[in-house]
């Protein structure tokens, strides 16, 4: 999922699987099927597995925090107001989302407090999978792991409707006649792709794949998304009925009055007027359903009273505020009118750690704690190679691309900018993730900050400066020569586009183009609105050579890194179109097989598919270091949450 912060951390283990503590989160990764496996999936498994089952097997490693006894206030009080991210309100209701709207402020911010996912994850500073908060009992493998069962739990939507395994096929049709449409589409991967075929009865879904899959993979990247819709959405118009989630899997009938349903559907979630409609309302699932939405993004949650799950809402309102920019909000917060939100690094004198926050903004840590937590993600500007970017030739050669990654000052950037709370980033794995998912390979940085070596390496490739920028002088393909497509007198010089909410991300930005101009690169650089950065650089164009939106992808609501995601031919945020035939091998060995992430990681830190940025710490809403009015008590705690997930039913002022 897209992050402007991108996006659970999994800390490693110790050999026995007991938990670790890594700076607020405890982890286990322990996965029994039919004895401890250790996350190395054997072919020859029992002929049914429950997923999940002893020990939270395949959890995402971290532990669940306990729901047990989890109830509301007799009558809920007083008013939640939280902070969206400067310029990144939320903007797309409808679950079944494409990639211009597949963020965090659409998702974890808005949606999910509404529309609940088949399983959920996250509570607390948890990742992992919480059964008791799931519309659907963990998921049954059998037939050597090409089938999965699905009970649903039999709550019900906001209009009384049951949730049953209709209302997940609604989604799983959908999916089959539109799998562009929606971002987690991966090509071959997963679902739909691997589909068979897919039936329910009553509260019964069965999914036979084509193939023997990773059952941690598909429960934890595919069955995840997967998000039970009611009848009252099976319309192509008002008062206009279809057969979307009653007709047969993959007919065509079926394909046809889907794609005939989400044409509908699509262009009333990007009417922002329709989000308070008896429509949308009718589908909630979730503890919160939404009374008001404006135009810039401000929007007001209350109690679902039909809630079905264990943890009832304990106040009576949750604002979500808008702000065109962090100086806005930080002012809300020096007014003590936001309960939580965030500051820009930029404030904060005095340096942290990502696990330990330093000391508070002066300005208000009289009324404010600071909180942050290490993310799930992996932050990355992203390439185009796409033969619509006139300077694809220019990121084609590795030795360009190296070139940039050494001259980007990672830990000055930690230090100076993010003032101590960041990560250096070398692979696509998220910082700090548990060895039990990576073992078999020590990682080493390929390509640590060295711009004498940056600039002697494109010397050496035919590079020689002239005027300030570095020309091709030596057109050709051998290995003293620019590269292929390359002209004779051409600059190296490239566009970059990035998000404009953010103090922080601009000085990011300036000192990293400062540091390409001292070599020869030229950038020319532009920023825009974080929902127009996705939207242009999602767009199959080359309008773009180089696209930060500010962070870069959060393993949510697909949460094993994998990677089929973001660098596999036709995956749904491959935006920058990578094609790498080692890579692509490593990522189905750790699908269909199993192979740990080790050696996926470490070809993508040597192939550079994208430029490594510093990871910053999490915060609530992706939008700087998190903040929380000290009047303000959980049942959870205040670490923002790995996945960037926001439960407010677990807050309340008693």
């Amino acid at each position: 999922m897209l992050v402007n912060l991108c996006e659970p951390t999994m800390p490693d283990t110790v050999a026995n699987n007991h938990p670790q503590r890594v700076g607020k989160l405890d982890v286990t990764i322990s996965v029994v099927l039919g004895g401890n496996i250790n996350m190395q999936f054997k072919h020859k498994l029992r002929v049914l597995v429950t997923i999940g089952s002893a020990a939270a097997a395949l959890s995402v490693g971290l532990v669940g925090l306990s729901t047990g006894g989890a109830g509301a206030a007799s009558t809920p009080t007083g008013t939640i107001t939280l902070a969206e991210a400067a310029q990144t309100p939320p903007n797309y209701i409808f679950p079944f989302m494409s990639c211009a709207t597949f963020s965090v402020s659409n998702i974890d911010g808005f949606d999910q407090q509404l529309f609940r996912p088949a399983y959920w994850f996250g509570l607390g500073s948890s990742a992992a999978i919480q059964p008791t908060l799931s519309l659907a009992n963990q998921p049954a493998m059998s037939d050597h792991n090409k089938t999965a069962t699905i009970v649903m739990k039999g709550w019900k939507f906001a209009d009384g409707q049951t949730i049953d395994a209709e209302s997940l096929m609604f989604f799983l049709n959908m999916y089959r006649a539109d799998p562009t449409d929606y971002c987690g589409y991966n090509g071959k991967y997963g679902i739909p792709n691997m589909v068979k075929s897919a039936s329910g009865t009553g509260n019964t879904v069965t999914i036979h794949f084509t193939t023997s899959v990773n059952p941690y993979w598909i429960l934890y990247n595919y069955l995840a998304e997967l998000t039970p819709m009611p009848n009252s959405w099976d319309i192509t118009a008002p008062g206009k009925t279809s057969t979307c989630a009653s007709g047969v899997y993959n007919a065509k009938s079926t394909n046809a009055a889907c794609t005939a349903v989400y044409k509908y559907l699509n262009k009333e979630s990007s009417n922002t007027s329709t989000y308070t409609d008896a429509m949308w309302q009718s589908g909630d699932s979730g503890p919160w359903k939404l009374t008001s939405f404006d135009n810039l993004g401000n929007l007001t949650l209350v109690p679902n009273t039909k809630y079905s799950g264990p943890q009832k809402a304990q106040v009576a309102e949750v604002k979500e505020v808008a702000f065109a920019s962090t100086t806005a909000e930080q002012n809300a917060l020096r007014a003590g009118t936001i309960d939580i939100g965030y500051v820009d690094n930029a404030v904060l004198t005095k340096n942290g750690t990502p696990s330990k926050p330093g000391p508070n903004w002066s300005a208000i840590a009289s009324n404010y704690s600071l909180h942050v937590s290490a993310p799930w993600s992996v932050d990355y500007s992203a390439y185009n190679f796409n033969k619509l970017n006139p300077q694809a030739p220019l990121l084609s050669p590795l030795y360009i691309r190296q070139a940039l990654q050494e001259t980007v000052n990672q830990p000055g950037i930690i230090n100076k900018v993010f003032k101590g709370y960041g990560y250096v980033q070398i692979n696509p794995l998220p910082p700090v993730t548990p060895s039990s998912i990576d073992t078999g390979v020590s990682f080493t940085n390929p390509y640590p900050y060295n711009p004498s070596k940056a600039s002697a390496l494109l010397k050496s490739h035919g590079w020689k400066m002239s005027g300030g920028t570095l020309e091709c002088e030596s057109p050709g393909t051998t290995a003293t020569d620019c590269g292929a497509g390359i002209t004779k007198g051409e600059k190296l010089a490239f566009t970059f586009l990035y998000d404009s909410g953010s103090p922080v991300t601009a000085l990011q930005v300036d000192a990293e183009v400062s540091e390409w101009a001292s070599i020869g690169i030229a950038m020319k650089v532009s920023s825009a609105p974080f929902n127009s950065v996705i939207s242009t650089c999602s767009a199959n164009s080359g309008k773009w050579s180089i696209c930060y939106w500010g962070a870069g992808w959060i393993y949510s609501p697909e949460y094993y890194p994998s990677g089929e995601t973001l660098f596999t031919p036709g995956a749904s945020f491959n935006i920058g179109n990578f094609n790498n035939a080692a890579l692509n091998a490593a990522v189905q060995k750790t699908d269909f097989g199993t192979a740990s992430l080790g050696k996926f990681a470490n070809i993508a830190a040597q192939q550079l598919p994208d430029l490594y940025q510093p990871n910053t710490t999490n915060d609530f809403v992706a939008g700087g270091i998190g903040e929380v009015i000290n009047t303000l008590k959980s049942k959870i705690g205040f670490s923002p949450n790995p996945l960037e997930t926001f439960m407010p039913e677990y807050y309340s002022f008693k």
